[in-house]
């Protein structure tokens, strides 16, 4: 049994082993972010179709799913869904995890694109509609292209609050670092060690890809300010 204290050859022990499982922690968050990448351009869909009562409903749905912490929608995918007659399933614990932070997060992103979208301005769609262009060339050539350099900062600030939210599917058995320190713990009886390596590992990670977010953001409020400066010369 190993000493109730630190011990740094415990930490030098356990370390290769939990850095084993962070290819299972990246490889989540990155599945996850990618599907609420997809499902919050579909949210944005649907809440743009012309018949308002069918709005409300996908509007409701998706408070719903924003309002419900994500552990609780794991383990009704994990655990309640197989039981749903008729369209119950069994998910892997990795499926399960994958869809319920994918969906959970995708409610957050489709914010982030409508934001986008709302920030072009209306002059530039009503250009686009009096030059005749098509529906799929003015989404292509003239909304998305300055929807999407604004939206960057924010979707980048989401998949680091995913990353840190996907230790959550541990619960469930997904034998990523946080299950692994926790398995070698329970062997050892030396916690403080598996638990400060991932710790660590997870601000390694997250902190640069904040200083970098960080960075972008102030890059594109810059480019936005020197954009809103040419505007009022050319006025």
């Amino acid at each position: 049994m190993s000493s109730q204290y630190w011990s740094w050859g415990t930490f030098l022990e356990a370390f290769p082993i939990i850095l084993e499982g962070l290819k299972i922690t990246l490889g989540l968050t990155v599945v996850s972010y990618l599907l609420a990448m997809l499902v919050g351009f579909i949210w944005l869909v649907l809440e743009s179709t012309p018949w308002r009562p069918f709005n409300l409903i996908i509007y409701w749905i998706r408070e719903f799913i924003r309002s419900t912490p994500p552990i609780v929608q794991i383990f009704f995918l994990y655990f309640a869904w197989p039981m749903v007659p008729y369209v119950g399933m069994s998910f892997t614990p990795f499926v399960a995890a994958m869809l319920a932070l994918g969906i959970h997060f995708s409610t957050y992103i489709s914010e982030v694109y409508r934001s986008g979208i709302d920030s072009v301005e209306k002059g530039q769609r009503e250009a686009s509609t009096a030059l005749n262009l098509s529906t799929k060339d003015r989404w292509l050539n003239v909304i998305l292209p300055q929807a999407l350099p604004p939206t960057i900062p924010m979707l980048g600030n989401y998949l680091i609050i995913l990353f840190k939210e996907v230790p959550l599917a541990a619960t469930i058995g997904v034998v990523g670092i946080l299950s692994i320190a926790r398995s070698y713990g329970a062997q050892t009886w030396s916690y403080i060690e598996p638990l400060t390596i991932v710790a660590l590992l997870f601000l390694l990670l997250s902190y640069p890809s904040a200083l970098l977010i960080n960075r972008l953001e102030s890059k594109m409020n810059r480019r936005f300010e020197k954009k809103q400066k040419k505007m009022r010369v050319s006025e």
